[in-house]
């Protein structure tokens, strides 16, 4: 896709993963919308700022309202990056902790997509790119919620390439392993650190995959840090 000029709605954007994806993604010359509970700290002509809860449908229903109003009903391009985890034995998982994962991580997907996928097909075109994580692919203790969330998100790409395809939307899941993010500062038994991959490296992983050429399609993407423990010594 070229994406000078192209729209783009990107939720969670204040930091991380969606601040380092709005940042490379206007060098490119792509007219980026975020959408999130708080605003990313950049000055930029070509950004522009909704304050959105992903896990509440009128809250996102405002914000594509918006978002045409201003910018017309053209969106190219959802980046489902919004995405919240938390670490704790299974029975002791809250329920305030189970539904704020699911109606985050998987709800926000839906809402989000539900809305824009009318027009892309009209169109016939898009580009739609869930961030998932390896623990949608593997089960990792004291973060069962978060698992079943990615996991969901997996399944949920999956149908959705498939039916969406033959109308030339593309959709692509990214499961990113470690990343130096503030993720971690609820997770205790992980500490974020440098030999983690860095936001921007998955920011690049999703240019690549917004440039490619027309009939082809990413369908998963899984990256991890080379050597997530450091040099050997």
């Amino acid at each position: 896709m070229e994406l000078k000029n192209k729209v783009a709605v990107v939720t969670g954007v204040s930091k991380g993963i969606g601040f380092a994806t709005i940042k490379t993604l206007l060098k490119q010359g792509v007219i980026v919308v975020g959408w999130g509970r708080s605003a990313p700290k950049i000055d930029h002509p070509n950004c522009f700022f909704y304050e959105t809860d992903v896990s509440n449908y009128d809250s996102v229903l405002s914000s594509y309202n918006k978002t045409i109003e201003d910018h017309g009903e053209d969106i190219d391009i959802l980046i489902n990056n919004a995405g919240l985890g938390f670490e704790s034995a299974f029975e002791e998982t809250t329920l305030e902790q189970w539904h704020s994962m699911f109606e985050t991580n998987v709800h926000g997907i839906f809402y989000c997509s539900r809305l824009m996928v009318p027009q892309m097909k009209k169109n016939d075109q898009g580009h739609i790119i869930n961030i998932g994580s390896i623990a949608g692919n593997t089960g990792i203790p004291f973060m069962a919620g978060y698992c079943g969330t990615k996991h969901a998100v997996t399944g949920i790409s999956h149908a959705m390439y498939k039916e969406l395809r033959e109308f030339g939307i593309k959709v692509t899941c990214i499961y990113p392993g470690s990343v130096k993010t503030n993720f971690f500062d609820d997770i205790a038994s992980v500490e974020a650190n440098d030999n983690m991959m860095m936001p921007q490296d998955i920011a690049s992983t999703i240019l690549h995959v917004l440039q490619t050429p027309d009939n082809y399609h990413h369908i998963d993407i899984e990256v991890r840090p080379l050597r997530p423990k450091g040099k050997r010594r």
